[in-house]
């Protein structure tokens, strides 16, 4: 059995896509074994009510953060990291001693629209603003530098005439369920 560790910082709308492939098999073998947030949010009801093991370091400061997960990490070592809407930047130490294990979904096709505060509707914002004739979603190796890892899986969907962001978060959000599971597959 395949363990897979989730990091969240919001709904966790990707992470329980992640639990739903698990209960109809579209990913077998595999187990989410621990869910750490960074701070209070959604996701930790929903990993809670899924009985997954859940750790909120919501009083470490930023400095620590990625110490403190490693800890957590250690105690029962996942095969692989799944940042799900995880918004703290993880420092290039756990990078390194965790490369090639953490993977993030971004909701555009990077490099564009990547990298420091660069996230959610923002994005939409910029890509629309822009004036894009496409968009979609990248799932990529996380290293020390901020969605530059390397490209695991991108798909891309057309933006409309009148598309907007909260339109363009829509079509995105279907493409990142997709492909996040196919990239799990992929790895494991």
């Amino acid at each position: 059995m395949k363990k897979i560790a989730i990091f969240v910082s919001g709904k966790g709308t990707n992470m329980q896509h992640v639990f739903q492939a698990i209960k109809n098999g579209k990913l077998s073998h595999v187990m989410v074994n621990l869910v750490i947030s960074d701070r209070w949010c959604k996701a930790i009801q929903y990993a809670l009510k899924e009985n997954i093991s859940v750790f909120s370091l919501i009083k470490t400061k930023k400095k620590f953060l990625s110490k403190e997960i490693d800890n957590l990490l250690v105690r029962d070592i996942p095969d692989i990291i799944v940042l799900s809407g995880f918004l703290s930047i993880l420092d290039a130490k756990f990078c390194e001693k965790w490369f090639n294990k953490v993977i993030n979904i971004h909701p555009s096709l990077l490099p564009k629209y990547g990298g420091k505060g660069m996230y959610g509707i923002k994005i939409h914002q910029e890509v629309i603003k822009n004036k894009e004739k496409i968009s979609g979603a990248t799932v990529h190796y996380v290293t020390k530098n901020v969605d530059l890892g390397d490209i695991i899986l991108k798909k891309t969907c057309i933006i409309d005439s009148g598309e907007t962001p909260v339109s363009l978060s829509k079509k995105v959000s279907i493409i990142e369920k997709k492909i996040l599971i196919q990239s799990i597959n992929k790895l494991l």
